[in-house]
């Protein structure tokens, strides 16, 4: 039999990164990073990406294996992910999942939210009034309902927003909702989990010293050159938070100093989002950093004989 997954879930900046190295280094284990953005080749300081040398200290799976332009879903990543823990596991080392995306986490372990089958007649109304008034006005309908799938589901995928708003009518509760109770029932690996975390002030405080030292990195450079490369700014990894905020600034849309605080004001809400998703998994247990001396012996006496 397969060891249990180990995972250590937790908000940006709360330090997970750090801990996941010496938990690696300690338990011979592989980092399977569960993370959206990290995926992308193109997209470094932004996305908080491993640097090289952490990258050497621990091996790490799933990131840099994507294009910017490449189409990547949700199912993809489940598969890519799936592959990458056989692969250890094969070879006699410990999967540790790293992350703070809570629905690829949920999408490994628990499988993907399949939902209510499709109403003809609703898909037909919703599709005339995307048609007739435009996707936006059906993406803030969406944000209205169920701002977790809107946050993820890019404005011009109308396949997707029309199927969220569908779920949503049909069954009178947000997807993003039903993929959060989905799971347990159907189990598809053994695993303990970790939820990283720490007082909301300090962590605000964090994450603005992380977006400080981002852009004194050359985040700005980083997506002018992104940019310059001929990625459409619609993109769905550019409109995530760290390039949109700055795209807008260097198109004009606004000052450099209203950027940066649009970009602070917006991990924040990520983090909080973070925090709302892996609060609802009752199988995850909580660990506030700022109050375990030790956190990865910590870690590893609660993890015992996994």
């Amino acid at each position: 039999m397969k060891s249990k997954l180990l995972c250590l879930l937790g908000p940006t900046a709360v330090g997970k990164t750090e801990i996941a190295i010496q938990l690696a280094q300690r338990l011979n284990a592989e980092i399977v990073s569960v993370d959206s953005r990290q995926i992308y080749h193109q997209m470094d300081i932004g996305t908080a990406k491993p640097t090289a040398e952490e990258q050497q200290a621990a091996r790490h799976h799933l990131i840099n294996c994507v294009d910017i332009s490449q189409p990547f879903s949700v199912a993809d990543y489940q598969s890519r992910a799936d592959t990458a823990i056989a692969d250890i596991q094969n070879r006699g080392k410990q999967v540790l999942l790293v992350g703070g995306a809570g629905l690829y986490f949920r999408a490994v372990v628990d499988g993907l939210f399949e939902g209510p089958g499709a109403d003809p007649s609703l898909r037909e109304r919703l599709e005339q009034e995307a048609a007739q008034h435009g996707v936006d006005v059906l993406h803030e309908r969406l944000r209205a309902c169920d701002p977790e799938s809107a946050d993820r589901i890019h404005p011009n995928n109308v396949v997707r927003v029309i199927r969220a708003l569908e779920v949503y009518e049909l069954t009178g509760t947000p997807m993003s909702e039903h993929q959060q109770q989905s799971h347990q029932a159907n189990q598809r690996y053994p695993f303990i989990a970790f939820c990283l975390t720490m007082p909301r002030a300090l962590l605000y405080q964090r994450i603005e010293q992380r977006v400080d030292v981002m852009l004194a990195n050359g985040l700005i450079a980083e997506v002018e050159s992104l940019l310059a490369a001929g990625y459409a700014r619609d993109t769905v990894a550019l409109r995530s938070f760290g390039y949109k905020e700055l795209i807008a600034y260097l198109d004009g849309e606004c000052t450099y100093l209203e950027a940066v605080e649009q970009l602070k004001q917006n991990t924040r809400r990520f983090a909080k989002r973070q925090l709302t998703w892996f609060r609802k998994d009752t199988r995850i247990e909580w660990l506030d950093r700022n109050s375990t001396p030790d956190i990865v012996k910590h870690l590893l006496e609660a993890i015992g004989s996994l």
